[in-house]
């Protein structure tokens, strides 16, 4: 992930911000769950340089899906971004992978990125219905607001989602500084999911800490976590969304799709069975994830 990329982690805080005043209100009328679930995944299994770690050797490219639904059960779907996928191609996914596996497509490009969201353009219907074709392999569906896209176009976002397919689950990630500058916009933003029964994506990055909002506006929480590929830092920074998260589900939180990153995801698998081990291990949330194969002896391992 390039969006907010830094080069030197000095003098970054990476202390997570309180929660906003309008969590206090969610969660007050919010009744917990008695079934919390973590979906812990990577940004897309096309990954060559993961053979050996995450897929045995000798695993053909075509075969990569089959071995990633087995070690995770979610995945950051970006490659609806740039074109919608057909029903045959989402049958084959359903079929790769164990029905406790669970896609977040992104909205394509092609309705996020368009004048007026694509409300009432053709993209918008053949993307819900092929979305539809997932079933209950549909996790949460998430769209990401182009960089420009401010405080000044909240009215196009309401139509958005007033006119998005309610069944569908949808996650908003705002970008632009305005969503973020006063708490009056950024709790404008997250009644307005609320009303809309969406919610927001909460983006942990080191050269962004505005997105880090920490809003919640439902059961689900999605959360797009940006590790810099130092381990001790990564962990420290993980520890504390366990802890948050850990609150979160005794207060109403059901359902976590938590999505770490790293730079060129080399090392996304073993930071995310680190998320999975403390998860499991400090949290009332059931989850699974990768056990990570010894590169040498093609044998599986644990780090933690």
């Amino acid at each position: 992930m390039k969006f907010g990329k830094v080069y030197d982690l000095e003098g970054i805080d990476f202390t997570l911000p309180p929660d906003p005043s309008t969590n206090r209100q969610y969660f007050a009328e919010a009744t917990p769950s008695e079934s919390l679930r973590a979906f812990i995944g990577c940004t897309g299994w096309s990954m060559k340089e993961w053979v050996g770690k995450v897929y045995p050797k000798g695993t053909p490219v075509s075969h990569f899906l089959p071995h990633y639904g087995r070690q995770f059960n979610t995945i950051e779907l970006n490659t609806t971004h740039y074109r919608i996928p057909s029903l045959d191609q989402i049958e084959r996914w359903i079929q790769d992978t164990p029905a406790d596996f669970r896609f977040c497509p992104k909205v394509p490009q092609s309705i996020s990125h368009r004048t007026g969201m694509g409300v009432g353009g053709q993209a918008l219907g053949n993307f819900c219905r092929a979305m539809d074709a997932l079933h209950t392999r549909l996790g949460c569906i998430f769209i990401q607001l182009p960089p420009y896209f401010g405080w000044n176009k909240q009215l196009d976002l309401e139509a958005f989602l007033r006119g998005w397919p309610k069944h569908l689950p949808l996650a908003v990630e705002a970008r632009h500084e305005s969503w973020f500058s006063t708490d009056e916009h950024l709790a404008g933003l997250l009644d307005m999911l609320q009303a809309y029964q969406a919610y927001p994506v909460i983006t942990d990055v080191a050269g962004r800490r505005d997105v880090l909002h920490m809003g919640v506006t439902g059961a689900v929480v999605m959360v797009r976590f940006v590790g810099n590929a130092h381990p001790l830092s990564d962990h420290q920074r993980v520890d504390s969304w366990i802890k948050r998260l850990a609150v979160w589900g005794n207060k109403g939180i059901s359902d976590v799709y938590f999505f770490p990153h790293q730079p060129d995801n080399l090392l996304a698998p073993e930071l995310s069975e680190y998320v999975v081990d403390q998860i499991q291990k400090h949290t009332s949330f059931v989850c699974r994830g990768p056990t990570l194969l010894d590169h040498d002896k093609g044998e599986q391992m644990r780090l933690f």
